[in-house]
């Protein structure tokens, strides 16, 4: 990988902020640029000139502002709508399903559990960077698993959209799979141009906000299963 990636941490432990910013300095196309011990003051010092994070790895869990609480959930909804090209990963001790799939839903590009091997972080911040998500496969079962759960008390499975092209649902299900915009378009043998139109145009048609979103999609109308 030739581009440097900036990365943003938001972590109130200081200890595990240093952690993870040793982890981060040893890989020659990691930077980090921006750090934060709390979510309420992010917006302000970014505003402020500073180099902007491609990839911001956010706690789930941070400190509230006085009374008022402003968790990793406010902060990804706030970094979303002010930076809508910033790749926002979540960092948190959290393992059930449910509450994965839920802040996947709620438009972050990956989630990580604390534990997880420091070589599994530095593969999401490039993930994240280079095909816009990172959904590993406990998230994918967390999302099935969700989705599938609620389909049997809707008593109903979702039906695929009809204006979804036999190349976009080709498209979508590789992006499923992971697959950077080349290697899709090497799969099918399209250009990478080609095939960033069409994820444009799925993001449009399913009103989904990122690459993780179309997995959602993908997944709630049967276009793939995982085991």
């Amino acid at each position: 990988m030739n581009d440097l990636i900036k990365v943003g941490l938001i972590e109130d432990q200081q200890l595990f902020r240093e952690g993870m910013k040793a982890i981060l300095s040893t890989e020659k196309d990691l930077k980090v640029v921006f750090e934060s011990a709390d979510g309420y003051s992010v917006l302000d010092r970014l505003s402020d000139g500073s180099v902007l994070p491609d990839v911001m790895l956010v706690d789930l869990s941070l400190p509230p502002n006085g009374l008022q609480e402003f968790s990793g959930v406010q902060v990804t909804d706030a970094l979303l709508y002010h930076y809508p090209d910033m790749k926002v990963l979540i960092l948190s001790v959290h393992k059930e399903e449910a509450f994965i799939a839920e802040l996947i839903e709620h438009g972050a590009h990956g989630y990580l559990v604390k534990d997880c091997d420091p070589n599994e972080v530095v593969e999401a911040i490039k993930s994240a960077y280079t095909k816009g998500s990172y959904i590993n496969q406990n998230t994918l079962r967390a999302i099935q698993r969700k989705m599938k759960a609620e389909n049997i008390q809707n008593q109903r499975v979702n039906p695929v959209s009809d204006s979804l092209t036999k190349r976009e649902v080709e498209i979508l299900q590789l992006v499923c799979e992971q697959l950077t915009a080349d290697e899709i378009g090497d799969r099918l043998f399209i250009s990478t141009k080609t095939v960033n139109g069409h994820k444009n145009n799925l993001l449009r048609k399913t009103q989904s906000r990122n690459m993780a979103g179309l997995v959602i999609y993908a997944v709630k109308n049967g276009l793939v299963e995982f085991d």
